[in-house]
């Protein structure tokens, strides 16, 4: 295939296109007036002869086995991981730049699990294989942690979170809704719980992904593995208690971290507005703490309730808010591809 030059703008392949994670990147590259020669979306049987929005115009959607990957310089995976195991490789082998959202491939130690704003320098040389964009979890508290790491160094993290039903794309938030309509009409109905088992209308359930033999979930072990490849510390404390909540659109996340030195509140406080894409909510004691409702920019992780516990100064608390499609996934692989593509003699806007 011909690769893009400095003065071309690449060929995009979006698989995945009519999901929740591939509409918010299709919204993205418009919102982003990100610059592209052709941009091909890609989706299920189910899906294909569909035409989808892209930057106010109706784009044609294809089967996976129509896909030419040798005409393009972008793959970007935005469906679930069998998709991206039986197809990312083979994209990659044909030239193009290959970024997975799904966790496939997050275990692979030939695999780069990058979060730009931390360890972006492994895209500089051009991947030979796919780049697995970190799970948005991981996006959300890696550069919070990297920033404390440099002032205070980090010893332990332990992260509660809570996590709405967009996690499982469009079905998870219908079923959502469709439950919650039914309860408050019936509250005696039996709530549908395809997606999610038990249901999640008026319900939180302490599980997220599959559950594995030692106690913890698919979720709580991508994110322990991916902060530990991100940051670069392997053998980092880092545990979690993942908790699917009735929220339809945006994670939040209570995080206890302790310190190798003792932190003042102020400093942290500074420090964390310092950084890229965060956004401190720190008003005082009258403050409201962001939630996923009022939190504001999409784009941006919100943080608030920031503390320095009183009896041991080395330790902290955060609350942080996101939008995970867009802070917490979209917006991660496409800085990985401006990154990775500008390495390679191309940019993507």
């Amino acid at each position: 295939m011909a690769h893009v030059t400095r003065d071309a703008a690449p060929r995009i392949v979006l698989v995945g296109a009519t999901g929740a994670l591939g509409s918010a990147v299709v919204e993205l590259i418009g919102d982003l007036g990100m610059a592209y020669r052709d941009v091909q979306l890609v989706a299920s049987a189910g899906s294909a002869g569909r035409r989808a929005p892209l930057r106010g115009r109706l784009q044609p959607v294809v089967g996976l086995e129509d896909v030419d990957f040798g005409a393009a310089d972008l793959v970007l995976f935005c469906a679930g991981e069998a998709v991206s195991r039986r197809w990312a490789h083979a994209a990659s082998a044909q030239g193009a730049l290959v970024v997975d959202a799904s966790g496939a491939f997050g275990a692979d130690p030939a695999t780069p699990v990058v979060v730009p704003q931390v360890n972006g320098h492994l895209l500089h040389r051009r991947p030979s294989g796919p780049v697995a964009g970190a799970g948005p979890l991981t996006v959300a508290l890696v550069p919070l942690l990297h920033g404390i790491e440099h002032r205070w160094g980090v010893r332990q993290v332990v992260l509660s979170s809570y996590q709405a039903a967009s996690g499982l794309g469009h079905q998870g938030v219908e079923e959502l809704l469709e439950g919650t309509e039914l309860a408050l009409h019936d509250p005696d109905a039996e709530p549908p719980a395809d997606r999610f088992r038990p249901a999640l209308a008026f319900n939180v359930l302490p599980l997220v992904g599959q559950l594995l033999p030692d106690g913890s979930s698919g979720e709580e072990r991508r994110l322990v593995q991916e902060t530990r490849r991100v940051l670069d510390r392997p053998h980092l404390d880092v545990t979690a208690t993942c908790v699917r909540v009735p929220v339809a659109h945006g994670h939040a996340a209570a995080v206890y971290v302790e310190a190798e030195s003792p932190v003042v509140r102020g400093e942290l406080t500074e420090l964390l507005a310092s950084l890229p894409a965060v956004v401190v909510h720190d008003g005082g004691c009258t403050a409201a703490p962001p939630t996923p409702l009022t939190a504001g920019d999409p784009d941006r992780v919100h943080v608030g309730r920031i503390r320095v516990t009183p009896h041991n100064p080395r330790g902290i608390w955060l609350w942080l808010v996101f939008d995970n499609l867009r802070a917490g996934a979209a917006l991660n692989l496409l800085r990985i591809a401006r990154i990775a593509l500008a390495g390679a003699g191309a940019g993507v806007g």
